[in-house]
């Protein structure tokens, strides 16, 4: 709900409410992990007493957690990216026909957040021609264009500026979630097969450090 209230407002390029809403789903980010720290007080014999109960399910499996990768810009397809270890795209796993995989397929097809971001910084500063014309349902790849205008914007435009770093942010976030969550799993589990038959730690420490704003990382190297 959130985002794709901010799409709305990066797109009408208001820049006060989009901060605003950053803000909101930055802070509920570290809500989600800070919930983590209630997990760790388990001890791997705590829960490994309950383990065989949560039979198949799993993270990997979570639809809703999907389709929010999904809305922020990740379209991992089967065999590309994190899902290489798994073999499966991003909602491959979930039962074809079901309402769940119809809403990550839905949001795959879309604008993302980062899509509408683009659509933001172009109103502020014009974006090459084939960044803003690319397919939304394609995976998004850094593009060394968009990279020089957010550079100047960086430097030149104060509120395009902190949009920028807004949104790094929310992907810094998303990023501390999976450490700490990497983290929670190898201390209760180790390095055990995941209940929902992933190669658990293993699998969960391949996701990080794969931001979903790429290029708002890359400039970092370039002032």
């Amino acid at each position: 709900h959130e985002l794709e209230a901010l799409q709305a407002s990066l797109e009408s390029s208001d820049t006060h409410r989009s901060l605003a809403l950053l803000g909101r789903v930055r802070n509920i980010m570290k809500t989600c992990v800070s919930q983590l720290d209630i997990l760790e007080t388990m001890t791997p014999l705590q829960f490994n007493s309950f383990r065989d109960r949560l039979s198949s399910a799993s993270g990997f499996q979570s639809a809703q957690f999907r389709e929010l990768e999904a809305v922020l810009g990740r379209r991992d397809k089967a065999g590309e990216g994190s899902e290489k270890t798994t073999g499966m795209g991003m909602s491959e796993h979930l039962t074809k026909g079901s309402e769940a995989r119809e809403r990550v397929e839905r949001a795959m097809q879309r604008k993302s957040v980062w899509h509408s971001a683009l659509d933001y910084f172009n109103s502020r500063a014009n974006l090459p021609e084939d960044a803003m014309a690319v397919n939304p349902a394609e995976p998004w790849e850094p593009h060394e264009g968009v990279q020089q205008v957010l550079i100047e914007l960086h430097k030149t435009d104060p509120e395009a500026n902190m949009i920028g770093e807004a949104l790094t942010d929310l992907d810094e976030g998303l990023q501390e979630w999976r450490y700490r969550h990497v983290k929670m799993v190898e201390r209760t589990i180790g390095r055990k097969i995941g209940t929902g038959g992933s190669s658990s730690a293993g699998y969960l420490a391949s996701t990080l450090f794969n931001p979903v704003f790429p290029d708002l990382w890359a400039i970092r190297s370039q002032f």
